[in-house]
């Protein structure tokens, strides 16, 4: 008989959460325009709007905090975390940040001017937010396969190469500064990339020169679905895997708050000293010396450490299991969600959640809602709102997926929290059909509105 799983940690310290009441969240969601972010966190029970930061960290990062050197420049907690970022990623070259979407503001600021087209598989809103603001496109080339949340496809993260060709065909090289590869693809679902696409995609890229960075917020989860759905890869260890991932990048943004498990923090690493000198100009403009980059050197140890452990496969399988755990809770209930089931959330498809909801009335947020309401979880909406309006037309974009995300802290939550979180997810599940109209917008921002957004229910 085999032995069930159990997680490779034991809890040291436990924080209180406070259990509200359906009225009081009816209340403080009207309060927050039922926008999710403008709540309090004292005013949410589970809270899995993100992993970002918000997981718990080892004893041995915390040990190494108390080790960080908070010298302004050429601090021994810098060069701690350039070599961990040569040993496990390979770059020889890094520049550090205070998290990824400052990574991508220093880089961009560098490469990306008014006019480029930047290629990848479903860009995240801050990566296509900062693509935008500089009047540059990104265009999505992920592969069909990743739209069909009922489709069992290993890799739905993967790049089409045929679209992108047609992208590196269509525009002259000097109009494409980049491709970006994000692993895992967040915005369809988690979903992880393969290896012999990241190979694949950076043997085109060399046809046509036009260089390869990752978005690496999650590279190590991605790493583990590579070693256990890539048969090539099975025997190998997960830091054998991310280096040969990474030989397939000229650079790489990484928001360390995620897969590092850290509370804050990011970095951009490159191959190419031109690049590294250049960025070097902008880091010290927007971030901070080069040798810390808006980090302290208690949060580079933390991060140094984080690396190390996060490419190791019990600590990633304990994460990645616990999601399992949900999705398929959510599954035996019959609630519709991307499959396969990603590595650090949960998404739920909201158009099959509630089809009667009309595409304008904000699908995904009006689940989100409803998911708070009723049971005092604070997910996130990944689909009409997060798409935001083309910058030329200011029409709102309608993406493929309408999706709610259930994004799971590492080491934050028990199970028993995610029986919680399948039953209020049944419970509205089973009663879809009352609902009959959604949310409109009251105000936006011009750009990345979901973050600041204000919305009304639709009486």
């Amino acid at each position: 008989m085999s032995l069930p799983y159990a997680e490779p940690y034991k809890i040291k310290m436990v924080e209180q959460i406070y259990r509200s009441t359906q009225k009081e969240r009816e209340q403080w969601i009207e309060e927050a325009n039922f926008n999710l972010f403008n709540l309090r966190s004292e005013q949410v029970f589970i809270d899995l709007l993100t992993d970002s930061g918000t997981g718990a960290m080892s004893d041995k990062q915390w040990s190494a905090m108390m080790l960080g050197d908070e010298s302004y420049a050429g601090a021994s907690s810098y060069f701690k975390l350039k070599k961990a970022i040569k040993n496990i990623l390979g770059f020889e070259y890094f520049l550090p940040t205070h998290q990824g979407r400052a990574a991508e503001n220093v880089l961009f600021s560098t490469i990306i001017k008014e006019g480029d087209i930047v290629p990848g598989n479903s860009h995240f809103d801050t990566t296509k937010g900062h693509i935008e603001f500089r009047k540059a496109k990104a265009v999505d080339c992920t592969i069909n396969e990743a739209f069909d949340t009922t489709l069992d496809f290993p890799f739905k993260g993967n790049i089409d190469i045929n679209k992108l060709e047609a992208v590196l065909k269509k525009y002259p090289k000097e109009r494409i500064p980049l491709i970006i590869v994000t692993i895992t693809n967040n915005s369809s679902g988690g979903q992880p990339v393969s290896m012999e696409n990241l190979k694949q995609v950076k043997i085109i890229a060399n046809q046509y020169g036009i260089p390869v960075f990752f978005d690496s917020a999650r590279f190590a989860e991605n790493a583990y679905f590579i070693k256990m759905r890539e048969k090539a890869h099975e025997h190998k260890s997960i830091k054998e895997i991310v280096k040969e991932m990474y030989s397939y990048a000229d650079g790489m943004t990484m928001s360390s708050k995620k897969d590092a498990i850290v509370n804050m923090g990011g970095f951009i690493a490159m191959r190419s000293e031109k690049l590294f000198r250049d960025a070097s100009v902008f880091n010290i403009m927007f971030e901070g010396y080069i040798t810390y980059g808006g980090m302290s050197g208690r949060d580079m140890n933390a991060l140094a450490q984080g690396l190390d452990e996060g490419t190791e496969f019990e600590v990633l399988e304990a994460g990645i299991k616990q999601v399992e755990y949900l999705g398929n809770k959510l599954i035996e209930c019959g609630i519709p969600i991307q499959f396969p089931i990603g590595g650090h959330a949960v998404f739920i498809d909201a158009k099959r959640f509630l089809p009667q909801i009309n595409k304008e009335e904000f699908i995904a947020q009006t689940v989100a809602v409803e998911l708070y309401i009723v049971g005092g979880i604070r997910g996130v909406e990944i689909g009409t709102i997060l798409a935001d309006r083309d910058p030329e037309t200011r029409e709102n974009r309608y993406p493929g997926l309408e999706l709610v995300r259930l994004a799971i802290p590492r080491r934050t939550y028990t199970n028993s929290h995610m029986d919680y979180v399948a039953a209020v997810c049944k419970k509205i599940f089973d009663t879809r059909h009352e609902a009959k109209h959604g949310l409109r917008i009251v105000e936006e921002a011009p750009i990345m509105r979901h973050f600041t957004v204000k919305l009304e229910k639709i009486k």
